[in-house]
């Protein structure tokens, strides 16, 4: 029997947060749950070139509040935020609810592994070789500064008859370690042979050093003001 669970869901409630961030009574949670699909897969399937891996909804009394984490913003911004007017009017429509849109811009992609997984499936439908795919691909997370990195290929590899996984991997990768921050993603390749699975597994550090470093850089960036107010007074 298989022992392998999905590294986010593995983590979550204990060191990793919900996607979705509200509560609901049991006559409604069903309707919201289905109203949470619809809200992401609009985003994803509206803006698939804006690298969009994760959208985090809260929700209030009255109103939807939609976290949008891209890698670029500028797409889904527009020319002087025409664009985030746009769909935060057709989010309306689609749920009959008000809307917030909050966008969060993702500093280095190679970090993200949906973000790995999808550029991995992209090269793919473009009949990229799929060796050279993965080799690449790992080289630029690795020198984004990871603990480590694993994908994994399935399906008609190079329009081979018959299906087949594939594996590789760099540096470590400590899966059952609740502690340490594994981001994972998931991608499909939609290739004239068939659809070949991608899956992206990176060791980020510790939760401990993650919060660690945050503290630091927020103090860091403190330093240089406090000096200028004592001087004032």
């Amino acid at each position: 029997m298989g022992q392998k669970t999905r590294p986010t869901g593995f983590r979550v409630g204990i060191v990793e947060d919900w996607r979705s961030r509200w509560y609901a009574s049991k006559k409604e949670f069903g309707d919201l749950l289905v109203e949470d699909h619809k809200i992401r897969s609009f985003v994803k399937k509206k803006y698939l070139f804006a690298g969009i891996p994760k959208i985090i909804i809260e929700r209030t009394r009255d109103q939807v509040i939609v976290h949008l984490h891209c890698a670029r913003p500028g797409i889904i911004i527009g020319r002087k935020g025409q664009e985030v007017d746009r769909l935060k009017a057709e989010l309306e429509d689609l749920t009959g609810r008000r809307m917030d849109l909050k966008i969060v811009e993702i500093n280095n992609p190679n970090r993200n592994a949906q973000l790995v997984a999808e550029d991995i499936a992209q090269q793919l439908e473009k009949r990229a070789s799929f060796r050279r795919t993965i080799k690449r691909s790992m080289e630029q997370v690795m020198d984004a500064g990871v603990q480590g990195v694993k994908v994994q290929l399935s399906g008609r590899l190079g329009g081979a008859e018959m299906s087949r996984c594939e594996k590789a991997s760099r540096g470590s990768i400590p899966l059952s370690t609740l502690q340490e921050h594994i981001d994972y993603g998931f991608a499909q390749a939609f290739t004239t042979v068939g659809v070949i699975g991608v899956k992206v597994w990176v060791a980020l550090g510790t939760y401990a050093d993650e919060e660690a470093n945050d503290g630091a850089n927020a103090k860091a960036g403190q330093v240089p003001q406090k000096p200028k107010k004592t001087h004032k007074r």
